[in-house]
Parts: structure tokens; C-alpha cells; sequence
């Protein structure tokens, strides 16, 4: 046989056996990732100084994919307004944005040097009084923690590394820029409502049942959002807190949660809700928020919370390449007012 016949099936071969991967990936059945173990999920595997956890998986080969996904260039801003007025979990403190230095005040004033010059040149500064998890967020893996000794991902301890001015293991710093592959799971849409109504829990079922609707597969490494609808009431600064509140406590069961982890490999989870989990916990729960514990202690997977989900929804963009960037702020427990995007 001739050295070019034979490198013509050489040829063949690998692209047959790439065709087959390829279309497996599109199928929803591909490999393991590097960190994820199928039926168990993440975990405590990066190491004692970990504080990454799952969002370790990405890599150079796993952005190159997310961006691919890229065919319109059309950009979704999934974050949300945030003000004085806003809703938020009331296990969290209000925020206020006051006015530092404003033009006329140091006018006035006259207490700072550069206040007189040719051109009147002033500006306006503010001071935040703000908490850590409201409006669109990250929850850090140092947020929960759980036992006597207040521990949480990967056993780092209140006692060791907690601290006067924010967590020291854990914080928003360590989440590292994200690019993946993002799935959006429109529940309330597959139901024909235009939100889910309070306490509704998000069963294993309607995953499928959605996923199925929409014609999408899961892949190990997806960052998936569950739209509940909640947003659609925020408005201009989710100023009317009866309403959101009506739908802000429908979410994921823990089986369903359990189902994106351990049997398709989720990296992140979230939702447009502000806990992502159904409130309140099931009765006899060992904890009042058992999803946290799960995703944040024991697997090492970021929680998305109020995500901006209404404009995806409406154009059926249910895969996406998602980026998120925190805020570097030492010490804080969430990525928080911050601005992700989708693009497809």
C-alpha cells in the first residue's frame, strides 16, 4: 500500500474519532474534567491551601471553547441596579451612597488646595456603606460555614482565619475571572409563567423537563443560571419589595442541585433570586440553608445570585459564553454590585 494511501486513513481515522467526540460533546456526554468525579462531583481535591475550589477546572483549552460559542456578537448585562431602596435578603445590612466631595462643597469649603483654579475644575467622590451580598453577586466560598468551629471550605476555621476587617481565606479576591460555557435553564418559561410562585422548589424533574423543552444538553464545566422570573419585577432599583419578595423564595431542591453537580459537573450555579436555594428549607433540614453548605462547603462551587436573566429568556438564548468579574475587594464574601455578561 502506498505511504499515501495509508496517511489518507490515518486522516480519516482521527477525524472519524473526532467527529464522534464532537458530536458526543453536543450530546451532552463528554469527558471528565480535571476536579470532577461523576456521581460524587468536586470537593476538597485542589489541596490544603485551595481556596478556588471547582472554578480551578477551567482552563486555556475550556475559555477557547466558551468564546466559540460567540456567532452574533450580542452582548446580555446580567446585572442589576442597585440602590438605598433595593430589595435584599434581610440577613444582610442596607447600603447607602453618600456624597464625599462634591464640586460645590469644596467651593465652598475652600479645604482643598486645588479648589481655585483658571478652569473651576472640581468632582464628586462618594463614601459606600454597603454589604458584601446585595444586588448581582458571587457568593465567595468563604460566605457559609457550618459545626461548632464556624469552618468552611476546604476546613479553613473562624478561629484561624477569620478576622476584624473580613474573611482571610476564601474572599472575593480568590475568584478568579470566569469564562464559560453558560446554560441558561428557563424554568418559568417551560411552565408558561412569568414567574414562579413563592416557595416553589425546582425539582429534578423540571430540569430535565426544561432542558428537554429547550433543546439543551449540560456539560461538564457549564456555569448554569435557573430563571425563576423573580427579575422581572426588579425594575429600576427593585424598589417594590412585596413583589419580589413573592417570587424571591422559589429555587433549586437540593436534588436538583445535586443533579447539576454531581451527574453533569456544573463549575457555577445560580439564579435570579437572592439565595438561588428554595426558602425556607425542608422541615427537619439540618440546616436553615442546606444548599449553601452543599455547593459552598462541601463541593467548592460559586453561587450566582440575581442574575438578569429576563433578556436571555425572551430571545431564547439558552447557551451563551458567560463571563463574570468580581470585585478585588480583601476580605469580602461575595463579588457583589458587580456586572456580568453573556454573549452569543
Amino acid at each position: 500500500m502506498k505511504r499515501s494511501s495509508i496517511g489518507w486513513i490515518v486522516a480519516a481515522t482521527v477525524i472519524g474519532l473526532w467527529a464522534v467526540q464532537w458530536l458526543d460533546a453536543q450530546e451532552g456526554d463528554s469527558p471528565s474534567i480535571p476536579g470532577w468525579t461523576p456521581g460524587k462531583g468536586w470537593g476538597w481535591v485542589w489541596g490544603p491551601d485551595d481556596e478556588v475550589g471547582a472554578l480551578n477546572a477551567m482552563s486555556n483549552e475550556s475559555v477557547l471553547s466558551a468564546v466559540q460559542l460567540v456567532g452574533k456578537g450580542k452582548v446580555y448585562d446580567l446585572g442589576i441596579a442597585y440602590d438605598r431602596d433595593s430589595f435584599k435578603w434581610p440577613g444582610h445590612s442596607p447600603g447607602e451612597i453618600m456624597t464625599f466631595r462634591s464640586p460645590e462643597g469644596v467651593k465652598r469649603q475652600k479645604d482643598f488646595a486645588a479648589h481655585d483654579n483658571p478652569a473651576r475644575t472640581a468632582w464628586h467622590s462618594c463614601a459606600l456603606f454597603i454589604n458584601d451580598n446585595v444586588a448581582t453577586q458571587i457568593d465567595a466560598l468563604g460566605h457559609a460555614t457550618t459545626g461548632d468551629d464556624n469552618h468552611w471550605y476546604n476546613g479553613f476555621t473562624e478561629a484561624e482565619w477569620g478576622g476584624n476587617w473580613g474573611v482571610r481565606k476564601c474572599d472575593a479576591v480568590s475568584i478568579p475571572p470566569i469564562v464559560t460555557r453558560g446554560v441558561l435553564i428557563d424554568v418559568a418559561g417551560y411552565k408558561g409563567l412569568d414567574a414562579l410562585p413563592g416557595h416553589y422548589g425546582i425539582t429534578v424533574e423540571d430540569v430535565k423537563n426544561t432542558l428537554e423543552w429547550q433543546g439543551v444538553s449540560l456539560r461538564p464545566g457549564d456555569t448554569v443560571l435557573v430563571r425563576t422570573g423573580t427579575l422581572r419585577y426588579w425594575g429600576e432599583n427593585g424598589s417594590d419589595h412585596e413583589k419580589i419578595a413573592e417570587h424571591d423564595s422559589a429555587g433549586m431542591i437540593m436534588e436538583a442541585t445535586k443533579f447539576l453537580i454531581e451527574e453533569n459537573g456544573a463549575i457555577m450555579v445560580g439564579s435570579d433570586t437572592s439565595g438561588y436555594q428554595r426558602w425556607p428549607a425542608p422541615e427537619g433540614a439540618e440546616s436553615f440553608m442546606p444548599s449553601h453548605d452543599y455547593l459552598l462547603i462541601e463541593q467548592g462551587v460559586h453561587i450566582a445570585e440575581f442574575h438578569y436573566l429576563e433578556d436571555l429568556a425572551r430571545d431564547k438564548a439558552y447557551e451563551f459564553c458567560y463571563v463574570g468579574l468580581v470585585n478585588k475587594i480583601r476580605g469580602t464574601t461575595a463579588g457583589f454590585t458587580m456586572r456580568p455578561i453573556a454573549i452569543r
